[in-house]
């Protein structure tokens, strides 16, 4: 019989060496990455067009519509997901309605991002008559993070102590202005958290948007800032490959001769954008936490 210590310090040691694996792979993937694709890391290649028939391309107009296409989806995601997040935080009751909405949120959040994809095609490309678009694209990948953005928004928001919603009811407020001006301020460090690692999944889709966005951007005009205008990179309305589009793309038709360094690059540019993004949601999260809370 192993000892009560004994084991204890066996299950310790195997808790510790599962994080330490994860953390070791972790910084062997993207030093992978980053290792291979170092040597195109240079504001020519992050700001230059592809070259399709010869070597030298860059990924500036992927990147901007990587950048463009997230602001879009999050600009559809947070609004929805945070009001899911509160009605089923606060206000949904328990019974089958409530329970069917899980359910569905729950089988949603399950879905392959490849059937989201062929529901844009279906919906947002063919029945709208749009065609390929990044607007069609940021729909698509809003439907595939609203489950996420949903569980993230009530989960946060019930973990906001109970006695901060008596205070605010004890001064005669109505549970709207309890809502919007005590709960959710109290909720901010994880909604922020919660919605800034879910902003990084958008860089690194490229399912949904094969069949959404396209992949091809137009020859644009970047001086051109209108957004109705057919020949400005602010049109939601027009075609637009993304980073991690763009990556299949090169690998695969193998028409540019240095499809393998433009995908190194790409792929250390994509590796490092995601790690900013939650490297920074855990920073801002803790600074708005721990201004709330009154810590330095």
């Amino acid at each position: 019989m192993i000892g009560r210590k004994t084991a204890d310090r066996l299950a310790t040691g195997i808790f510790y060496a599962i994080g330490v694996t994860v953390v070791v792979g972790l910084v062997l993937f993207v030093g992978y990455l980053v290792y291979h694709g170092w040597s195109e890391l240079n504001l020519h290649f992050l700001l230059s067009g592809p070259r399709f028939t010869k070597a030298g391309g860059g990924i500036g107009p992927q990147l901007f519509d990587s950048i463009y296409l997230l602001v879009l989806a999050m600009i559809i995601t947070i609004p929805v997901g945070l009001s899911a997040g509160v009605y089923m935080a606060e206000y949904a009751r328990p019974g089958k309605l409530t329970d069917t909405l899980r359910l569905c949120i729950e089988t949603l959040a399950s879905l392959p991002s490849i059937i989201i994809g062929l529901f844009g095609l279906i919906i947002f490309v063919n029945l709208t008559g749009w065609g390929y678009t990044l607007f069609g694209g940021a729909l698509a990948v809003a439907v595939l993070n609203l489950p996420v953005a949903t569980r993230i928004s009530e989960d946060a928001i019930r973990n906001v102590p109970q006695t901060i919603r008596e205070a605010s009811y004890g001064l005669g407020a109505t549970q709207w202005q309890t809502i919007t001006r005590a709960v959710l301020p109290a909720a901010l460090p994880g909604l922020l958290t919660g919605f800034i690692i879910t902003a990084g999944r958008v860089f690194g889709e490229a399912a949904a948007l094969l069949y959404t966005a396209g992949m091809s951007t137009p020859i644009l005009d970047y001086s051109n800032l209108n957004p109705f205008s057919g020949a400005s990179p602010l049109n939601p309305f027009r075609p637009g490959a993304t980073l991690a589009v763009y990556i299949w793309k090169v690998n695969s038709e193998g028409l540019v001769p240095d499809a393998r360094a433009i995908a190194d690059g790409a792929s250390a540019v994509l590796v490092l954008a995601i790690l900013v993004f939650n490297l920074g949601s855990r920073y801002l999260g803790i600074r708005l936490n721990n201004r709330l809370t009154g810590r330095q």
